[in-house]
């Protein structure tokens, strides 16, 4: 499902541009050598330069399921394959042991699973539309 998935969505070019992470041949040193070459362009033109970088944590853990789905759908996830993202990300439980000692049963009512091969794939999904919030200039 994964490579069926990150097919399409290279295909109909629906990732950003500008999303390095966890993508066939594109790096977080790609991204830098980006993002230096812009601050050069634009210090060369006597231009200010500015920068915000996010860390967030646990951020495959706060994945919204039903934007999430929402969002597959937007992208043109239907029928069969839409119900199999579905029924993969809910219903799932959890629990911890400890030594002897085991917690209750819970409800995951977020997140992409963790470490499977889906999981940041549908990460950058759900931050797709980050690109909306600022412009590349």
């Amino acid at each position: 499902m994964q490579n069926t998935l990150s097919a399409y969505l290279e295909k109909f070019n629906i990732l950003y541009d500008y999303q390095f992470g966890f993508r066939e041949f594109l790096s977080t040193s790609l991204a830098l050598i980006k993002v230096i070459d812009s601050i050069y362009k634009h210090l060369d033109n006597r231009e200010k330069t500015i920068g915000v970088y996010l860390d967030l944590q646990k951020a495959f853990g706060s994945v919204n399921h039903d934007i999430l789905i929402h969002k597959l759908s937007i992208y043109g996830i239907r029928g069969t394959v839409l119900s199999w993202f579905k029924n993969c990300l809910t219903n799932r439980k959890q629990f911890t042991v400890l030594a002897d000692a085991k917690s209750d049963i819970l409800d995951i009512t977020c997140g992409v699973p963790q470490g499977s091969i889906l999981g940041p794939l549908l990460f950058l999904i759900y931050v797709n539309d980050i690109q909306n919030c600022a412009s590349e200039a």
